[in-house]
């Protein structure tokens, strides 16, 4: 019989959980899988590494004198900061990404339970509202927002004080709007979801442009791979004008099938166009008036492994 090691059985049940961190960072799911599966390999490393005499009393954190007290904590640790130097080297690679950047939406079912227990910081408005934060910064949201963590939990995770990872938290959440009104990145009604599918896919658009706001903004992510708006499109007019015309397109040659249909992502409701053979992804915004704020509509092909 082969036995499992402490670090091999600390990664499998941990593994959910550091996805849901390194996802959240990243807003990539596949480069989350990687982080986790190198935290596993840099674990049996560490454990093979370890002489079984040392004193597991002696130090500080989650290892003490070279030994691991706690692999879920070690783990963690690795994983955030891993995550964060990736968010660093992706950073430098997306400034060169064709069109607005978006995450990759993932299907919630595909999701491992332990990454949405919680679904704090889990919908593509705040995974994308997070790129303006900084790796660290958006660390300490993501382990405090997500995952419940006090400043104490993170300061070593961080190498940082308490009262840094405090002001973290705080500017974070200052930024992405959380403390001030926790409802301006609200999920669609799923009655109001229901009646937008029918009538985009009835080819009544004006059910869709009634709930825009004058403020709306819609991101498109082709990356490049096809055809899509290269930069934010601002104000409802705008927003209603560029909706038109790429319904329209879609349905202009009825040998080409043309459909909509509801999908969770992210642990939240969302649109899927299908259409000549491929399926774009389009996330709503809704604010506390009920409106539309923010449109986010994924197309590149190499984002959309992961919706069904």
């Amino acid at each position: 019989m082969t036995l499992v090691s402490p670090a091999t059985r600390a990664w499998q049940a941990e593994r959910g959980r550091l996805i849901g961190i390194a996802y959240r960072m990243l807003g990539d799911y596949g480069h989350a899988e990687d982080i986790v599966s190198e935290v596993a390999i840099e674990a049996l490393q560490r454990e093979r590494a370890e002489r079984p005499d040392q004193d597991e009393s002696r130090g500080d954190g989650p290892s003490a004198a070279g030994r691991v007290r706690s692999w879920p904590a070690w783990m963690t640790t690795v994983c955030v900061r891993r995550s964060i130097d990736r968010v660093r080297a992706l950073a430098a690679m997306r400034e060169d990404y064709i069109g607005p950047w978006l995450p990759e939406p993932v299907a919630t079912s595909r999701l491992p339970e332990d990454a949405v227990a919680d679904r704090e910081l889990l919908s593509l408005a705040l995974l994308h509202m997070a790129e303006q934060l900084a790796p660290e910064a958006r660390a300490a949201i993501v382990l405090h927002r997500a995952f419940g963590m006090s400043a104490v939990e993170i300061a070593p995770i961080l190498e940082k004080s308490p009262a840094a990872v405090r002001q973290l938290v705080s500017r974070g959440e200052r930024r992405l709007r959380l403390a001030d009104d926790p409802s301006v990145t609200r999920a669609a009604d799923p009655a109001a979801l229901g009646a937008l599918l029918a009538a985009v896919e009835h080819g009544d658009i004006s059910g869709v442009l009634a709930l825009l706001s004058d403020d709306a903004i819609l991101w498109n992510d082709g990356g490049g791979k096809v055809s899509a708006a290269r930069n934010p499109i601002f104000g409802a007019d705008r927003v209603r004008r560029f909706l038109v015309g790429v319904l329209q397109k879609a349905t202009a040659d009825p040998a080409l099938p043309f459909s909509v249909q509801r999908l969770e992502v992210n642990g939240e409701p969302a649109i899927a166009f299908l259409r000549s053979g491929r399926t774009d992804v389009l996330a709503l915004e809704f604010g506390a008036d009920g409106l539309i704020h923010g449109l986010r509509q994924v197309c590149n092909p190499d984002k959309l492994a992961y919706v069904h």
